[in-house]
């Protein structure tokens, strides 16, 4: 795969579509690389879009510097590399963790976004202690000591038990993201605060979340949402925090609606 020097690392990413349609930048959760936006891919093409996936600071291919990150950090990677790319202006998707950095991105640089999709995301992730005791659990024990409990966090138990391929697909992720990265990009998540400065996003924004999802909850998109003047916000049934993919033809639905206008 491509791969970008830029910031001080190596970032690997991967374009799917025509060379001359427009583009869609999407950033990768926590604990996962750019494989998680499988089930998006043929849709956005299908759609007309040039689709752009990397792998953060710190997870699948991309170099792992030592902890801990900021969300700035993030930021400035995905700035560098739509840079190295010579991209001007793209449409973004970002999840989880990708959300932040879009978030901020759009706030920061809202030059270079024509549009924003947030999904199963928040503009605050709660207490130091939390992602504290996270970072402590993964450094005594490795991925494998939270991979159980992401995977329950991610999915939805009817969901496990409907999806074992993409299950596997998640647990595969999760054990291949670098201890050292994802206590970083935790030290990231811990530090961010978004709530006031979202009030000043412009580019126009949607946000998905999954009406299960425990760890960025519905009541975290509705605080966007409300926060973001214009924005959509579709929750979609029985799904988890990995809405893409346990719901991935709602999601899909939900995503192309909005972004059906910036083709």
């Amino acid at each position: 795969m491509p791969q970008a020097h830029i910031n001080d690392i190596t970032v690997e990413y991967h374009f799917d579509g025509d060379d001359c349609a427009p583009v869609i930048f999407l950033s990768n959760s926590l604990a996962s690389n750019y494989s998680m936006w499988d089930a998006q891919v043929p849709a956005l093409t299908g759609a007309g879009f040039r689709v752009l996936r990397y792998d953060s600071r710190g997870h699948g291919a991309t170099s792992v510097p030592l902890a801990p990150y900021t969300l700035q950090l993030l930021v400035a990677d995905a700035v560098a590399l739509l840079d190295h790319l010579g991209l001007g202006e793209v449409c973004m998707m970002g999840c989880s963790k990708g959300g932040m950095i879009g978030q901020m991105l759009a706030t920061q640089h809202p030059e270079r976004l024509r549009a924003l999709v947030l999904a199963s995301t928040a503009a605050f992730a709660g207490g130091a202690d939390v992602w504290n005791a996270r970072i402590a659990t993964v450094r005594d024990g490795g991925m494998d000591a939270v991979l159980q409990a992401t995977i329950e966090r991610w999915v939805t138990a009817p969901g496990r038990e409907r999806l074992p391929n993409e299950v596997a697909l998640i647990e595969a992720m999760i054990m291949s993201t670098p201890a050292q990265g994802f206590c970083g990009c935790c030290a990231a998540i811990r530090d961010m605060d978004q709530r006031e400065d979202i009030k000043a996003i412009t580019t126009p924004t949607h946000v998905i979340v999954g009406e299960h999802d425990s760890g960025t909850p519905v009541s975290a998109a509705q605080l966007i949402h409300d926060n973001i003047q214009g924005s959509g916000l579709t929750i979609i049934p029985d799904s988890a925090h990995f809405v893409q993919m346990e719901q991935a033809d709602a999601f899909n639905n939900a995503m192309l609606g909005f972004l059906k206008d910036f083709v």
